[in-house]
């Protein structure tokens, strides 16, 4: 019997239909040379934002960013504990760190995949609370 790869993900096969439009952004930005915070970043912003029916939108340079700053926004500081899934991708735990938080790891209900809300609520409970 033949062994042959099967791919994960048929990346060819997504990017063939959207193509010519795809090397035509890249060559637009390119020849900009506005990499960052360019025309292209705010007309994504801007469609981001009217698809979320909000009124702004902020591009990140990655997941891992985009984490870090809604903690940051949120008033997460350095000694608060964040409660997460341990169901996720790596850089949710590495973004709580670099906010200065500690991540305390909730588990998933195994019918959603989602943080348990029991097992939330009872994680809340068991956190120490600061001294006012």
């Amino acid at each position: 019997m033949e062994k042959r790869k099967v791919p994960l993900l048929d990346m060819r096969a997504l990017h063939q239909p959207i193509r010519d439009e795809v090397l035509a952004a890249i060559a637009r930005v390119v020849d900009s040379n506005a990499f960052i915070l360019g025309e292209d970043v705010r007309q994504l912003e801007k469609s981001i934002a009217a698809y979320c029916g909000v009124p702004y939108a902020v591009g990140c340079g990655s997941g891992s960013d985009a984490l870090l700053l809604a903690m940051m926004a949120a008033g997460v500081e350095p000694g608060d504990a964040v409660l997460t899934t341990p169901f996720t991708f790596f850089a949710t735990a590495g973004s709580i760190v670099l906010a200065g938080a500690t991540p305390v790891f909730v588990d998933i209900d195994p019918a959603t995949y989602n943080i348990d809300p029991q097992a939330l609520a009872e994680t809340i409970r068991r956190i120490p609370r600061p001294r006012p």
